[in-house]
């Protein structure tokens, strides 16, 4: 009978794993901030997130506001139907393509908008005053660097 094979020693630590503790991190911020806007605005986080593209990049396209929220095609297009229908985002068809339709908040988008980004901007120097300004330009390139080493590595 062969001998079994040597099972490495190595452990992953969950608790210590890089991908994790972000990712944690990431749905612990996510959910504190969907907080602030869920019940007053009966927002979802990803309608959130297309309303906060849009008021920052607009016009998009649903595919681009996608890859500007890192967020799949399937979970953007529920989203912006919503925003439509509640009258915060308008679709036009571009004149030169008729297959492109391109989004932009309403007037009604933009005052919501409005009144979330202070929110969100407060939630952030919160969360950051566990930071020095030192620590924080640290953070920023450290994420910068692993951000960009992610998109290498294909993830």
């Amino acid at each position: 009978m062969p001998a079994a094979p040597q099972v490495p020693k190595q452990a992953l630590e969950l608790e210590n794993f890089l991908p994790y503790r972000l990712s944690v991190l990431a749905q612990s911020v996510s959910e504190s901030l969907h907080d602030l806007y869920a019940g007053p605005f009966d927002l979802t986080v990803t309608q959130w997130r297309v309303m906060a593209a849009l008021g920052r990049f607009a016009p998009l396209t649903a595919s681009e506001v996608g890859v500007r929220i890192v967020m799949d095609k399937v979970a953007v297009s529920r989203a912006v139907a919503a925003l439509m229908t509640r009258g915060l985002v308008e679709r036009a068809t571009d004149r030169a393509d008729r297959r492109r339709a391109s989004l932009r908040l309403s007037a009604r988008g933009r005052t919501m908008h409005a009144k979330i980004v202070p929110l969100a901007l407060d939630y952030e120097a919160k969360l950051t005053a566990a930071l020095t300004p030192e620590e924080r330009k640290l953070f920023d390139s450290l994420s910068d660097r692993l951000f960009a080493r992610a998109e290498a590595l294909g993830l």
